[in-house]
């Protein structure tokens, strides 16, 4: 698999989290946890984490994946980001790598 394509996998998994995550709300309130308005959550991945967009995607109804990674900690963060403009954090870890693998040869098992 590409890079690309496992992001995009990586993605689509994540999305049903995004979905889940997003009508979860903070009790007292009706702002869902880990999301704000996408310029506050970039600008936070940035300041924060030294984080940078390596890549992107549309989900299902017309969400924004997008994958945020520090080249220099190896950080990484998924958000989604919906048609109202809030951008949720669904996913984040360590150790990310920049992959550029060939596709296997049409009609291998790989």
């Amino acid at each position: 698999m590409t890079r690309i394509t496992k992001i995009i996998h990586l993605a689509m998994l994540t999305s049903a989290a995004a979905l889940m995550l997003a009508k979860t709300t903070d009790a007292g309130t009706n702002t869902p946890r880990n999301c704000g308005p996408r310029a506050a959550v970039v600008t936070r991945l940035a300041d924060g984490y030294g984080e940078t967009r390596q890549s992107m995607g549309l989900g299902g109804n017309n969400a924004m994946v997008e994958v945020f990674a520090s080249d220099e900690t190896g950080s990484w963060t998924i958000t989604v980001t919906g048609t109202n403009g809030i951008t949720c954090m669904v996913a984040s870890g360590e150790g990310f790598e920049e992959l550029a693998e060939a596709l296997p040869a049409k009609g291998s098992d790989a």
